[in-house]
């Protein structure tokens, strides 16, 4: 069966549906096309597609390739937005745009890592299982979702450009798709990543006066920028220690300073009455969401204690718990000896301070895990994939299904 399958794997197919795919913008907000597109292609191939509209604009799609029986069901899973939109001047690299190219035995373009190049992959594992004629007990799903990109909407920030960070996934198994397990294919570089970080993000902001420059000397420090200055190095020594007692899988906890806001631009004529500070703080999986808020609400309090006057405030105002998947689960050991089988290695394990839709799936029961093709890191170039590795995660990809489902001999 696996020569089979492998013989129905078509690399010019698979090239040439990458380059289809980063050639359709999709930023957060405007996966439309992109939709559009996998429907069309998923519909050619005899599937059961659902057209899960989110909001206008923004759809899901989903399909399934039926079993003949009540075997257990594998969900692929992967978003349509993109990491970037491919406009911005910053990111000149090949990698950073919405237009392909294959140079050197990688596919480059925006999305092709981050994780358009898993949609293909998920699609031609299908397809060769057609092809090769293979039946399954179970079913297969595809689902192309919208707004995984971590984004949410704050303040001005609003409309669906902002509605990231698993509002598609949400959607799907708010709206009954509920497979028995999933495989995500973010960009692990072909590792089995069991566990990733989760994310919450906090706002502390402070007051301060509001006058003209020739009317504050002598209230100097009444401006909420001088004001947040002198909040900031508490600040960063709670970030130190968290980073160290909250590290796990060897890996710190991360916290990112992520933005400040304070003042105006285009009066600077007059002190700034407000300043925030937005962190992210990565939370590994072992320490539930409201434990992590408690630990750097603690901090505020010590502050707002200390500087009753200054007007401070908190938010927590993005919660993502961190996922994980016990490693003798059977979907793991499926992708284990297909990863050998291809490679002729295991697969390397791997904890990433990242978080995928792992967070929203496995908080309804469905397992899952993240393994997908990437080559290497993002660079001055962009995104990039190798060819060969698309070729040999579409065979494991493509067995792993037919064993997870149940092959009917």
């Amino acid at each position: 069966m696996a020569e089979k399958v492998f013989a129905a794997i078509d690399e010019q197919s698979l090239v040439s549906m990458c380059c289809d795919v980063i050639n359709i913008p999709s930023p957060t907000g405007h996966e439309g096309r992109m939709a559009d597109y996998m429907r069309s292609l998923w519909v050619s191939m005899g599937l059961q597609v659902t057209w899960q509209e989110v909001e206008e604009g923004r759809a899901n799609v989903i399909a399934r390739w039926e079993g003949d029986g009540n075997g257990q069901s594998l969900m692929f899973n992967g978003h349509m937005d993109t990491s970037n939109s491919g406009e911005e001047e910053f990111l000149t690299g090949i990698g950073y745009k919405a237009h392909a190219v294959i140079k050197d035995g990688m596919i480059y373009g925006l999305g092709i890592y981050n994780m358009k190049g898993a949609l293909v992959c998920y699609t031609q594992a299908l397809r060769a299982l057609q092809k090769a004629g293979v039946r399954l007990d179970g079913d297969i799903i595809l689902a192309a979702v919208v707004g995984e990109i971590e984004k949410t909407q704050w303040k001005e920030f609003r409309g669906r450009e902002y509605r990231g960070y698993g509002v598609g996934t949400h959607y799907l198994v708010n709206h009954g798709v509920l497979p028995d397990m999933c495989i995500l294919g973010e960009p692990t570089d072909m590792h089995v990543v069991l566990e990733h970080f989760g994310s919450m993000w906090v706002r502390i902001s402070c007051t301060g006066i509001y006058v003209h420059t020739a009317f504050c000397e002598g209230r100097e420090e009444m401006n909420s920028i001088r004001r947040m200055l002198e909040l900031m190095p508490p600040i960063l020594k709670w970030i130190e220690s968290w980073e160290k007692k909250a590290a796990y899988g060897g890996k710190k906890a991360l916290v990112n300073l992520g933005g400040i806001r304070g003042g105006h631009a285009w009066r600077a004529s007059r002190t700034p009455e407000k300043t925030d500070l937005f962190l992210d703080v990565r939370v590994p999986p072992t320490i539930p969401m409201p434990d992590a808020r408690r630990d750097i609400h603690q901090v505020f309090l010590d502050l707002e204690k200390k500087h009753p006057d200054w007007g401070l405030g908190f938010e927590t105002y993005v919660s993502v718990p961190g996922a994980r998947i016990n490693e003798d689960h059977e979907m793991i050991r499926a992708i284990d000896r297909n990863h050998q089988h291809i490679t002729g290695k295991k697969p390397e394990r791997d904890v990433v301070t990242w978080c995928s839709d792992a967070s929203v799936l496995s908080r309804y029961g469905v397992e899952t895990v993240n393994y997908g093709p990437s080559s290497g890191p993002r660079d001055k170039e962009g995104e990039k994939v190798r060819i060969q590795t698309l070729v040999e995660i579409t065979k494991v990809y493509a067995l792993t299904a037919a064993e997870l489902c149940g092959v009917q001999l």
